[in-house]
């Protein structure tokens, strides 16, 4: 009976340093990948802004090809 508990153990106690160990360099790329994430959809939104308002600016001129 003690030898399946203190393998459940060992193993919890392992996988406890392996996730601190990893975590110590998974975090530091996580949050770099989360950084330029952030940048992609910034650059992309503004991308949509600006051409949503150049398209804006085009419909909004008098004498367009539309009236002819």
């Amino acid at each position: 009976m003690a030898r399946p508990l203190l393998q459940l153990a060992a193993l919890g106690v392992a996988g406890f340093a392996l996730w601190k160990i990893g975590s110590i360099f998974l975090l530091p790329l996580l949050m770099l990948l989360f950084k330029v994430a952030l940048l992609v959809g910034l650059v992309m939104l503004a991308i949509w802004f600006f051409k949503k308002s150049d398209k804006n600016k085009g419909d909004a001129t008098p004498g367009s090809s539309e009236a002819s």
